[in-house]
């Protein structure tokens, strides 16, 4: 498969059909890598796609390649970008960079002033995070925001999270502040996006 066959792209209503695969190749990653994730529901990432919150990956034929969604904690203080994930038949063509980097803008597009943070134990996306200029922080450098924290109780390591008092975890915590940065570069396609679900709410 070649990377120029894989389109990546704002997820919209329309990708909903997508989301039981999405959640089934999140759950047989995490068992692959034997590492804890938090669990999501159907009912969850199909509203991640009505909001214009996620981003979807795929093929010219329109079979799924990869996947990420957003979510926002403490009145939109702070702006996570989570679940990132690519199909196996898919791996090997740099597709998590751009699910990555199109998610990250479309974080900081909606949410300019919010700070973006990431909790992970993969050794790639911690690689892509610095490259976009998160920073290693503690727990208590993220959001206190109780909504969130609840979304880890679903993770096979969540008895580390309870006994540390949330200080620490199996993942580690990376903050990027947008005061350090210039403003975001706005792909027209996340404009479109984000105008269309704009006309929706009016």
């Amino acid at each position: 498969m070649d990377k120029d066959n894989i389109n990546v792209l704002v997820a919209g209503p329309e990708h909903e059909k997508y989301v039981d695969t999405i959640l089934n190749t999140i759950a047989e990653a995490a068992k692959v890598r034997g590492t804890g994730i938090a669990k999501r529901t159907h009912e969850y990432l199909t509203k991640k796609m009505m909001e214009a919150k996620a981003v979807i990956a795929l093929s010219d034929d329109g079979r799924f390649a990869g996947f990420s969604y957003i979510e926002t904690w403490g009145n939109k203080q702070y702006v996570t970008t989570s679940g990132l994930i690519v199909h196996p038949d898919f791996r090997g063509l740099g597709l998590a960079k751009r699910i990555k980097d199109l998610t990250f803008t479309l974080a900081r597009t909606r949410w300019p002033h919010a700070k973006i943070f990431s909790l992970t134990s993969g050794a790639a996306v911690m690689a892509m995070n610095t490259q976009l200029g998160y920073k290693p922080v503690t727990f208590a450098d993220l959001t206190d925001d109780e909504s969130f924290w609840k979304g880890c109780e679903g993770c096979v390591n969540v008895d580390v999270l309870h006994r540390t008092n949330r200080k620490y975890c199996i993942c580690t915590g990376m903050l990027f502040d947008p005061e350090e940065h210039l403003p975001a570069k706005i792909p027209e396609e996340v404009l479109v996006r984000i105008r269309h679900l704009e006309e929706i709410e009016e």
